[in-house]
């Protein structure tokens, strides 16, 4: 007879309004008023990226406008986005963590799960290394941490969500029915709009009804995550935190644009899909993926959103055939009389296998073009862009229209 698995002990922290704290350490001053991280609004990136906790209680919210905030607390001082300055304290913070425990997960800039199971002889339970933490990274810092303690990391993470700023919450076996049932089944980690409409609609609104629903009725109608947030619902979660370091292999690679202007009509938007296609071929090509699947998502004025995917016939990691792809999409979806603020291209897929016979996307005179002479072109280019710069050469298409500018950095997808 095997011996019982012994019960893990999972921390969840969160840098409490992370940017913004980490502004109010160079500007002490500014803990003193409602202030926020933004984007640049003369690029129209006005959007708030973090507050401290006056914005927070003038109602500001993160991923608003910069307009909509400043209706709520017309005094809001804003402060541009230094995203490497963020990098560096988040590299900090998780240096604090390592000491602890190996196992550290690193989820987001500002978030991390830890494995501690192994650290209590050392250190002691999980809420005493907890307290540790926050006090250390406080004093370390200036920032302040949340910490979630529990047997998951479902849980530990609604822990850390709990109670904030600067707090320590237990969920144990004993009193997650108390704590975590009670609460919104959006709260549960990967509920997201279109699960939670759907959970809505069949009359579950709060995690305990979730976990007591009939997870047959779940998985019909959402398939395998159904039963997944079933599981979750009544902490089954046994998903390990990984090492810290440990790199994963990419699931998708995909760069998104935001417009300084609204974008209106095929001939505007074809060659800023072709430039986001060309920049996804590139870093599929440095990393040695292909892939099987291109994503086109859209955003409106409204920051209404539409995502469509096709899977290829044959993997790639040319941006010919990522654009082609993309924009037959969006020649079937897309009603190109209504404007466009932000566009993302993704490929992704990698894992397929390769296709016995291989089929081109293009169409007419390319339609027998040598795949690997484009291969041999786009390669040469990535050579051009590695010695001269990523503005050095590029399809003459593009030469066209005004490159647009990022928004924010380039995803690589986990």
């Amino acid at each position: 007879m095997s011996a019982p698995q012994r019960e893990r002990t999972i921390l969840h922290c969160d840098c409490n309004g992370f940017f913004a704290s980490v502004e109010c350490t160079f500007r002490p001053e500014l803990k003193k008023v409602p202030m926020a991280v933004c984007g640049d609004p003369e690029s129209r990136h006005g959007i708030i990226l973090a507050k401290n906790e006056l914005a927070k209680g003038f109602g500001v919210q993160t991923a608003e406008t910069i307009w909509q905030a400043k209706q709520k607390c017309p005094d809001l001082v804003l402060v541009p986005a230094r995203h490497g300055v963020y990098r560096e304290f988040s590299r900090r913070v998780n240096a604090i963590y390592c000491r602890y425990t190996s196992q550290v997960e690193p989820f987001g800039i500002d978030e991390s799960w830890l494995d501690v199971t192994a650290s209590r002889l050392l250190f002691g339970e999980g809420k005493v290394i907890a307290d540790r933490l926050r006090r250390e990274v406080r004093e370390e810092t200036g920032l302040t941490i949340s910490v979630g303690v529990s047997f998951n990391k479902i849980f530990a993470k609604l822990g850390s969500d709990y109670k904030k700023p600067d707090a320590t919450t237990v969920i144990s076996r004993d009193n997650y029915q108390q704590i975590v049932w009670p609460l919104p089944v959006t709260d549960l980690l990967y509920v997201g709009r279109a699960a939670a409409e759907t959970l809505h609609r069949m009359g579950i609104h709060t995690i305990g009804e979730l976990a007591r629903f009939d997870p047959r009725i779940l998985q019909g109608k959402l398939g395998k995550m159904g039963e997944q947030l079933s599981r979750y619902a009544r902490g089954e979660d046994q998903s390990p935190v990984a090492e810290f370091g440990a790199q994963s292999d990419a699931k998708s690679v995909g760069n998104g644009m935001t417009f300084p202007k609204d974008l209106l009509g095929r001939e505007e938007i074809a060659p800023q899909v072709l430039a986001l296609c060309d920049q996804v071929a590139a870093r599929l090509r440095k990393h040695g993926y292909e892939a099987a699947t291109v994503t086109v998502a859209l955003k409106d004025p409204s920051f209404h959103l539409i995502s469509r995917q096709r899977t290829l016939t044959l993997q790639t990691d040319l941006a010919r055939e990522l654009y082609l792809t993309a924009m037959d999409i969006l020649d079937q979806s897309w009603d190109y009389r209504l404007p466009v603020r932000a566009i993302t291209i993704t490929a992704s897929g990698f894992d397929h296998g390769d296709v016995a016979e291989q089929l081109s996307l293009f169409s007419g005179a390319q339609k027998h073009l040598d795949q690997q002479k484009l291969r041999r072109l786009e390669g040469a280019m990535d050579g051009i862009r590695q010695k001269y710069g990523g503005d050095a050469v590029s399809f003459a298409r593009l030469m066209e229209t005004e490159k647009p500018s990022e928004s924010g950095e380039q995803k690589e997808k986990g």
